[in-house]
């Protein structure tokens, strides 16, 4: 008997259901899950971190910075650097206006929830407790054997009131999810596209983390921040939604 991966119930043979397909994960590729029909459910909001249809992506010529080394945006502004110096990539903000654009995620706000520890669907902050911080992540358990400890992450945590509606409404948790209590985490790496160079000039090699002090640093342009994730406890998600108020 298969088991939903969102309601955690068995699947019993008289009840209508689906499946997701095999998805690729940082340990390559996840086994087939099933979920009750009745429990994936159409978005009934939109999550804090997704972007916006108007929310347009600005791609300025990205140049060789000859003194320093690295890229750089031709006529770069102050603000599309950091504190640390990171490039960023640039995007308009105009949150609710327009069609919201599921799946493609917003770096400012990402950036800002996980600066701040922010719940990624509603923006308010995460839920903690004397065990840590509430994040919601892919189920990799046979990745290696202490996960979650020390896996790192671009999705911002959650608070407990959204727990739920991100397990039936966000398809890339559809194939397995589970729930942890975070005592420790730093914003330690950022995920973006780098570059090398040709003779033509800078040219994009791949997107991947890259992790603050890293020499490939200048030589990326950053569009999510990254949390390493510590003190991880595994917590039941019907113990956290039956502590709710």
């Amino acid at each position: 008997m298969e088991i939903c991966t969102i309601c955690d119930e068995p699947i019993k043979d008289s009840e209508p259901y689906r499946k997701t397909v095999h998805s690729r994960s940082t340990d390559g590729i996840r086994p087939l899950a099933y979920q009750h029909k009745k429990c994936r459910k159409a978005p009934s909001r939109v999550p804090f971190i997704t972007s916006w249809s108007s929310e347009v992506t600005r791609d300025p010529a990205v140049v060789l910075r000859p003194l320093v080394g690295g890229v750089g945006y031709a006529a770069e502004l102050r603000s599309d650097r950091d504190e640390h110096g990171t490039l960023w990539l640039r995007r308009d903000s105009s949150p609710g206006r327009g069609r919201p654009r599921y799946g493609l995620v917003h770096t400012g706000r990402q950036r800002l929830a996980m600066q701040r520890l922010l719940c990624q669907v509603c923006g308010e902050p995460a839920d903690q407790d004397d065990r840590g911080t509430l994040w919601l992540v892919e189920d990799d358990r046979g990745q290696f054997a202490a996960w979650p400890e020390d896996i790192l992450t671009t999705h911002p945590p959650i608070c407990r009131p959204c727990l739920r509606a991100a397990r039936e409404q966000c398809p890339h948790l559809w194939s397995g999810s589970v729930a942890i209590r975070v005592g420790r985490s730093d914003v330690c790496a950022i995920y973006g596209r780098r570059y090398t160079l040709s003779r033509l000039g800078p040219i994009p090699v791949e997107a991947d983390i890259v992790s603050f002090g890293s020499p490939l640093l200048q030589w990326t342009i950053a569009s999510q921040l990254v949390r390493g994730l510590n003190d991880c406890t595994i917590v039941s998600v019907d113990e956290e939604l039956a502590a709710l108020p």
